[in-house]
């Protein structure tokens, strides 16, 4: 099910009478009902899947509870198990094929005759996502930072709490665990923002996100036949689109679990503010930044070895990120390159430069801020033409022509109504940058609030592609 549906449409207003009104302050009951829902949302897509995500829950919520019992080194082992169990269903769905028709394509090129069929199946929706949360749970009870959790159903509800399932953020149990077991009182503040993040969240989607995936659609399909300044265009749109379906995403599903009373981790901090790549990764996708920060790069070694294990275990993450992504080279290499504009700043020590806020107490950025932003966006935006090429003969075609000269010629495309929109849509996130979400506009004076609510509904019933477009994040 699409948060962008009308299914969902009718979906949520049942869950949250049910939560509220047929559970009252029931705990347990809520907990219960959570879980329910989840499993409808989640077999609304592929229904079998859910004994996948079924099988992941079991093995991890047995070995937390085997893990805190076992003492000595049993406890490593458990931990393998449970790890390569668990891993283990993601590599079949995700990357078997992968590697297998890597394999043919090796052994075509050396004129073997064996070959691999690859298999007939789909990967499961948000499968990456849960993986790496039940990961991080069993990991943080062998380092003894989190207690197991004996409660089946608190568990099971953690790991399938439908607003964050399919695609994030990342939560941690630390996080998640005691508001499953708070009592809930309906909190009007926190409820009412709560809608104003879900409709900031669908606002960025099927306004900004999906009229720029038409475009972006076209100029990477045909890019052939394109100039280079029509390239550029359809990269730079692309920037925008993935940025405005994955944070309207996690703005959607921050704002639904607010809803029922629960409070998510911040998954974006408006990283197309950021005045150089180390700030833009500290803002993006935070929960998974944070995610392979704890569980790949401290463990590594993180810079404790000196400047060239740092640079090691700095390309090791973003690669590995990379991977994580998808199965494809390219997103190995849009993984790499991120290491290599990272690569800079790491060696002379300004990677922590800019960790506070751009602009702090001023309305506009100034000249060195602006010149700063630009060059992020400009770096992002070539490397994302990996992340969204079919393959690397695509991508470096598609890079050549952007940086030939017909960059220099008139595009083809100009969309002023979308171009309108993403203005609008870039001022109401810088002036709402010290926010959370956007359109946490309560402090505003009457008649701005009134106008900034205006252009949403505005851009929502005039603009909005109501097709139930997938977000780009569900295939990983």
């Amino acid at each position: 099910m699409l948060f962008n549906s009308l299914e969902f449409a009718i979906f949520l207003p049942i869950v949250f009478a049910l939560f509220w009104f047929v559970a009252g302050g029931r705990t347990r009951l809520q907990n219960a009902i959570l879980l329910v829902s989840s499993c409808v949302f989640y077999m609304f897509l592929i229904p079998e899947y859910i004994l996948i995500l079924f099988l992941a829950i079991v093995i991890d919520y047995f070995a937390g509870i085997w893990l805190e019992r076992t003492e000595g080194k049993k406890r490593k082992w458990i931990l393998i198990l449970s790890i390569v169990s668990t891993c283990l269903i993601l590599f079949v769905f995700k990357y078997y094929n992968f590697f297998i028709d890597n394999y043919n394509g090796i052994s075509k090129f050396l004129g073997w005759n064996y070959s691999i069929d690859a298999l007939k199946i789909a990967l499961p929706i948000g499968l990456s996502f849960h993986t790496f949360q039940s990961l991080s749970y069993v990991i943080d009870v062998y380092k003894n930072e989190q207690k197991a959790e004996k409660d089946f159903l608190t568990y099971s509800v953690y790991v399938m709490f439908f607003p964050q399932l399919v695609a994030g953020p990342i939560e941690r149990a630390r996080n998640l665990f005691p508001q499953f077991h708070r009592k809930k009182i309906f909190d009007y503040e926190q409820a009412a923002d709560g809608m104003r993040q879900l409709l900031w969240g669908l606002f960025t989607k099927v306004v900004i996100a999906d009229n720029c995936a038409i475009l972006v659609d076209t100029i990477f399909r045909q890019y052939e036949m394109e100039s280079g300044s029509s390239l550029w265009v359809g990269a730079a749109l692309f920037s925008i689109q993935i940025y405005c379906d994955f944070s309207g995403y996690s703005n959607m599903a921050l704002g639904i679990a607010k809803l029922f009373g629960f409070n998510l981790m911040q998954n974006f901090n408006y990283p197309y503010f950021s005045r150089d790549m180390a700030e833009f990764w500290r803002k993006w996708h935070m929960s998974l930044t944070t995610w392979f920060r704890d569980y790949v790069y401290k463990p590594l070694g993180g810079s404790r070895g000196g400047k060239w294990i740092s640079v090691r275990n700095t390309f090791i993450i973003f690669v590995v990120s990379g991977f994580w992504h998808g199965a494809n080279w390219t997103f190995v290499a849009w993984g790499f390159l991120n290491a290599v504009y990272f690569l800079p700043l790491l060696l002379m020590g300004k990677n922590r430069q800019n960790t506070g806020m751009i602009a702090e107490g001023r309305m506009l950025p100034n000249f060195k801020e602006l010149v700063g932003m630009s060059i992020t966006f400009l770096l992002a935006t070539i490397a994302w033409v990996f992340f969204r090429a079919e393959n690397m003969t695509v991508a470096f075609s598609f890079l050549k022509k952007m940086f030939s000269m017909s960059a220099f010629t008139a595009p083809s495309y100009r969309d002023w109504i979308l171009g309108l929109f993403i203005l609008a849509f870039l001022m109401i996130e810088w002036f709402g940058r010290t926010k959370q979400h956007a359109l946490d506009v309560s402090h505003l004076v009457a008649w701005k609030r009134r106008s900034v609510y205006i252009a949403v509904f505005a851009g929502l019933f005039f603009y909005a592609v109501y097709n139930s477009n997938q977000f780009i994040y569900f295939q990983f």
